[in-house]
């Protein structure tokens, strides 16, 4: 079936998804043809691939990585978290059902047959298959259901690497207490270790790394630095989300609701020099309006809703609005600054409630979900959002809401047709994902935030768009390729395939 390697990690957030991608680079570079690989993960940050299906944010950006076309095979499952411990099954980059975990662990006989014929039909186009776990390789209480660790190394006989995550401390236990906590025979499969983020001179890890490599039996791989990269973050665990202080520029606050979906869309915006992006959870951090107020996407926008009325961020919202300060909402929150949202459906959970009324819009649930990548450009002739009108966008829409406008103005004409979102004064939504991403709208919306703000102009370093996901893997392939027995790994690889 060709080659394959499977990193796994001693704990969530370890830099398996860095690695992977930094690999599938190194691998192009190379001269092969990589595609990554993540039998399950649960992620709410996903992406539309070019046939329409989904797929997890972090496999998008790996096969950009890896210069090859996204596919819905290289996430054969996608859980979606929902609240109240369910989650959407996304199966092959289509939804499949709302399981809770019991009921999702009781299915495990019925997806292994669609993880292996993924594997089986990428191997026949790509070599290497770079594979990544899914949490810590060695979740005992999972154990025996999990698809996404060692369960991969046996179906595939592909060399493991155990990444473990310095930067928290306690990394040599981490590894070993991993190893010791494996079954013999999995830990037979765990060929390489590797110690990741790390700051400072690794020479001074020697004495360590020669007892680990006695007690574990398995050499230390590489010792990778901590490398500062513009690549999106994984999941809920991504350190942009505790970020909590205005900074001195721009000031741009996001509400963090519970079932925050694709904080990937503000990942340009806090690139960007100047500005700050915050996440917010109570008024109190709102007593100071920010420049501009986001709603994010929510993978259940009901509960969302009455999250925010429960915590008062509702009240500071609309007031806000109110007095003037830019609101923008995005998917979920578009969906929430309407007038009403209704689940008659049952695609979120059910029910109907009123929104925020801060849009003349209203939204009801259906069960299919509409996924699209689509291009457009902003339409905007009045209000503060008129500062971005004729800049180019191009994004994908992910929602099973359907949105009809009641009064107002679309935010954006669609290319081949088609509106987009609604505006009135100063509040907006839209429902495409990547909305700020390209270079035009951003330094359109930023310049127009400084203004408001009365700082001066941006200077010309300031003004240069973001480097896309592409570009922004390169230092991370670097440092890989610096610090990691790469000859070693490629014979892993090959023996693995004799």
């Amino acid at each position: 079936m060709g080659r394959k390697l499977l990193i796994v990690g001693a704990m969530s957030s370890a830099g398996k998804s860095l690695i992977c991608a930094g690999l599938c680079r190194i691998f192009r570079e190379d001269g092969l043809r990589p595609a990554p690989f993540k039998a399950q993960n649960m992620a709410l940050n996903s992406a539309v691939t070019a046939d329409g299906w989904e797929l997890s944010r972090s496999q998008y950006v790996q096969a950009q990585a890896a210069e090859a076309e996204p596919d819905a095979r290289m996430n054969p499952i996608l859980l979606k978290p929902m609240g109240d411990s369910r989650s959407q099954v996304v199966l092959c980059g289509r939804e499949w059902g709302t399981l809770s975990a019991a009921e999702y662990y009781a299915q495990k006989r019925r997806f292994e047959p669609v993880i292996a014929r993924c594997l089986q039909e990428l191997s026949q186009r790509y070599d290497p298959i770079v594979m990544e776990g899914a949490g810590g390789a060695a979740e005992i209480n999972l154990y025996e259901k999990d698809l996404s660790n060692l369960y991969l190394a046996r179906l595939t006989g592909a060399p493991a690497l155990l990444v473990g995550d310095i930067d928290r401390g306690g990394v040599f236990a981490q590894l070993y207490g991993t190893m010791m906590l494996l079954p013999p025979e999995d830990r037979r499969r765990i060929k390489g270790l590797i110690i990741n983020k790390f700051r400072g001179d690794p020479a001074i890890l020697q004495p360590g790394i020669r007892q680990l490599e006695e007690i574990c039996g398995v050499p230390v791989l590489g010792v990778v630095p901590y490398v500062r990269h513009g690549v999106e973050e994984e999941d809920s665990l991504a350190p942009c989300l505790d970020n909590r202080a205005a900074g001195p520029g721009v000031d741009v606050a996001v509400i963090r609701l519970p079932r925050l979906a694709n904080f990937t869309d503000f990942a340009a915006l806090s690139r960007r020099a100047g500005v700050t992006v915050r996440y917010v959870t109570r008024p109190g951090q709102l007593e100071r309006a920010p420049d501009l107020l986001i709603l994010p996407g929510s993978k259940n926008t009901l509960g969302d809703l009455a999250w925010l009325r429960r915590t008062g961020l509702a009240r500071r919202i609309c007031a806000l609005a109110g007095a003037g300060a830019p609101v923008l909402g995005i998917c979920g929150g578009y969906q929430l600054l309407g007038r009403r949202v209704t689940d008659q459906a049952g695609a979120e959970g059910g029910g109907s409630a009123p929104g925020l009324g801060l849009l003349p819009v209203e939204t009801d649930f259906v069960q299919e979900k509409r996924r699209t990548r689509t291009k457009g450009a902003f339409r905007v002739t009045g209000g503060f959002f008129s500062c971005l009108d004729g800049a180019a966008f191009s994004g994908y829409e992910l929602h099973m809401g359907r949105t009809r406008r009641t009064s107002g103005a679309p935010l954006a004409a669609l290319a081949g047709g088609g509106e987009d979102g609604c505006v009135q004064g100063n509040v907006a939504g839209s429902y495409i994902h990547g909305l700020l991403d390209g270079a035009g709208a951003l330094t359109q919306l930023c310049r127009a935030l400084r203004q408001k703000r009365g700082l001066p102009p941006e200077p010309p370093e300031e003004t240069a768009p973001p480097e896309p996901e592409g570009d922004a893997i390169a230092p991370v392939a670097a440092a890989l390729r610096q610090s990691l027995d790469l000859p070693r790994i490629y014979r892993m690889m090959e023996e693995e395939t004799t």
